[in-house]
């Protein structure tokens, strides 16, 4: 179930409020008129079913409201109404599978910002992973997978060529390519730095590596592992079951493929950034490709769903 929010401007509150109340959809409807100052006009409350919010929210964007007033809109997590339930039941799709495409890009666009703190936790991650490598320790490894953040600008390219919006597409790559540029570049001097102390030695770099070789040794699986991860992640991004994107962080291998990539530079070792660097591009693209699959399978179901949707509320209900 959605709570919508939506400051309406006097002048479209009668046209928002009739889109609202033939929707069955929609449970539940208050207006508090002339209660808005910012814009000048009214409050309008509805509940409406999560499978329903797409072709709510293009109504209303076409009325105009997001240009002259705003539309909110949040999950609610624990809702008692029998008028409620009757909505979900008879608005097709499932809430769990729904996709409120508003809610997707906006969140695209935070993850994709390239801002200090994206920068820091990309370093540190990395940071962290250049540290594993060296103490081949697997623990240390997951760790700095599950800090790295940089899955929700991969997942963002597939938002933007799915939805078509170009300029996020600009935000993900810049932000992907100069956040690990950067954090490469400081765990270079970090490791150099360990390298004068004599707390990193070549030996840490070409010696033996059980439990971390499958870092610059990449193969048929690494890829296979990304998509499967990636088709997961968007899932849990898109879905209200976000309890997945635990097991995506620790299944690919991209901060720990940037850690070694600069241990490798501060000690000339080419088969360490090679590796690491076809394990990288391996990763980002197979991510990038399910992501892209994902969003667009799911937009051609929901497609079909807005179609029923359509064909239902062109007829009378009738409570049965």
């Amino acid at each position: 179930m959605l709570q919508m929010r939506i400051l309406s401007p006097a002048a479209l509150t009668d046209d928002v409020l009739e889109i609202l109340d033939r929707d069955t959809a929609v449970s539940g409807l208050a207006v508090m008129r002339g209660s808005s100052l910012k814009p000048p006009g009214d409050l309008v409350l509805a509940d409406v079913a999560r499978e329903a919010g797409n072709d709510i929210i293009d109504k209303l964007r076409a009325l105009g409201v997001h240009k002259h007033g705003s539309i909110e809109f949040d999950q609610v997590r624990t809702w008692m109404s029998r008028s409620g339930f009757d909505a979900e039941m008879r608005t097709p799709g499932s809430s769990a599978d729904a996709v409120v495409w508003a809610e997707v890009a906006q969140r695209s666009y935070e993850e994709t910002e390239l801002n200090w703190t994206y920068l820091s936790f990309m370093t540190m991650a990395t940071a962290i992973a250049a540290i594993a490598i060296v103490l081949d320790s697997q623990i240390l490894v997951i760790g700095a997978m599950v800090l790295g953040p940089e899955f929700g600008a991969i997942a963002a390219l597939g938002v933007a060529l799915v939805r078509r919006r170009f300029v996020l597409l600009g935000h993900a790559a810049r932000t992907l390519l100069l956040g690990f540029t950067a954090a490469i570049a400081v765990t270079f001097l970090l490791v150099l730095i360990g390298r004068g102390l004599g707390w990193i030695t070549i030996e840490d770099v070409t010696g033996p590596r059980p439990s971390t070789a499958f870092i610059y040794t990449p193969d048929k699986w690494s890829f296979i592992v990304a998509v499967i991860a990636a088709a997961a992640g968007v899932l849990a991004l898109t879905s209200s079951k976000a309890a997945g994107l635990a097991g995506v962080f620790i299944s690919v291998t991209t901060v720990p493929a940037a850690g070694n990539i600069a241990l490798g530079a501060a000690f000339g070792v080419g088969e360490a950034i090679w590796g690491s660097t076809l394990q990288l591009v391996l990763n980002l693209s197979g991510m990038a490709f399910a992501g892209w699959a994902t969003l667009a399978l799911q937009q051609a179901v929901w497609s079909r769903v807005s179609v029923r949707r359509a064909r239902a509320l062109s007829k009378p209900y009738r409570m049965l």
